[in-house]
């Protein structure tokens, strides 16, 4: 039972974690000039299909890729100009 809620108590750490770099991203994002956000979205689009290539080859969950796809669209979304 102990292992179970040092687990629990560890996920429940990263989750923080998570959300606090989520905040500073989005803060940056927006303080972005539209020609440096536009150049990060390229940035990160081509970033993310190298990232796609190894998780497709790596010994990972289904629940990995549908999460990083999933976040890597939101970024775009969070990225982009207005």
């Amino acid at each position: 039972m102990k292992d179970l809620q040092e687990a629990t108590e560890k996920i429940c750490e990263l989750k923080g974690s998570l959300v606090a770099v989520d905040v500073l991203l989005t803060a940056l994002c927006k303080a972005l000039p539209e020609t440096d956000r536009n150049d990060l979205l390229a940035a990160v689009t081509r970033n993310a299909e190298v990232a796609r290539t190894v998780l497709l080859h790596a010994p990972i969950s289904e629940h990995t890729l549908i999460a990083f796809e999933r976040d890597i669209g939101r970024m775009a979304e969070m990225i982009r100009p207005l």
